[in-house]
């Protein structure tokens, strides 16, 4: 039997980059995957791509997270799916960089509302139903610079901090109906976004990573896959850092 046979999750920025990478893990692991983004279209082909490469049971959704009632509808539909949520993966997030002297107040809201209100929000959303059970495992994914800070990106290395203090409270919050929550701080993983640089940049972030390389999507999926996991069952309120060394 797969590792998570018989478990349904819900990914949110699933269509591509990191969150595409652990909805595909999950499904591979025998998991039913509801793969969420904000384009109905991208999340739909990025199901049917997963369903094809591993054979397990997809659903692509819509979904906006800074919006409430887009949160409780995917929830309602991965449940009408697939009859429950035994896992959520926080993964959505954006990125309006900037120094704060010439960053607009609604740059900052709208990385805020996306990386951190959004987490809350489906956490929210997800709650009722792994309370009653008595079980659940919420993943939040945060990153390096929730924990160093990083220039220019005030609005971002806040969320993702906040994002941490959020996991703690929701660990607190939910252990005693035995719901587990983590966070995965990811350092510089090559994705879309990080093989747009320029090779002298990439060569530089390299060089300030202890083992001397960028990290790939599978790393941070293979973090999520055991903190959802049996091998982690005692292991809650915790942040897992994924970064080479970056920040230790």
């Amino acid at each position: 039997m797969s590792r998570f046979s018989g478990q349904a999750a819900l990914v949110t920025g699933a269509a591509r980059g990191i969150g595409l990478e652990i909805a595909a893990a999950f499904a591979a692991e025998g998991a039913s995957v509801a793969v969420a983004d904000l384009s109905l279209q991208d999340s739909a082909a990025a199901a049917s791509g997963i369903a094809a490469k591993t054979g397990a049971k997809t659903l692509g959704l819509a979904l906006d997270v800074s919006k409430e009632a887009d949160c409780q509808k995917a929830v309602e539909e991965t449940v009408k799916a697939f009859g429950k949520v035994d896992i959520l993966v926080n993964n959505a997030g954006i990125t309006k960089d900037n120094l704060v002297l010439r960053m607009k107040e609604a740059d900052f809201d709208a990385v805020m509302n996306v990386n951190l209100k959004g987490a809350f929000l489906m956490s929210k959303a997800v709650s009722g139903l792994m309370l009653k059970a008595r079980s659940g495992r919420i993943v939040n994914i945060s990153s390096v610079v929730g924990q160093s800070g990083q220039a220019g990106q005030a609005n971002y290395s806040a969320s993702k901090a906040g994002l941490i203090g959020l996991t703690k409270s929701l660990a607190r919050e939910f252990a005693p109906r035995g719901v587990l929550v983590n966070a995965v701080a990811p350092g510089f993983i090559r994705t879309r976004m990080t093989e747009g640089l320029k090779e002298e940049a990439r060569a530089k972030i390299s060089e300030l990573i202890p083992l001397g390389r960028m990290g790939e999507p599978g790393d941070v999926a293979k973090a999520a896959l055991f903190l959802a996991g049996g091998e982690s069952a005692y292991i809650t309120g915790q942040v897992l850092s994924v970064n080479g060394g970056l920040y230790m």
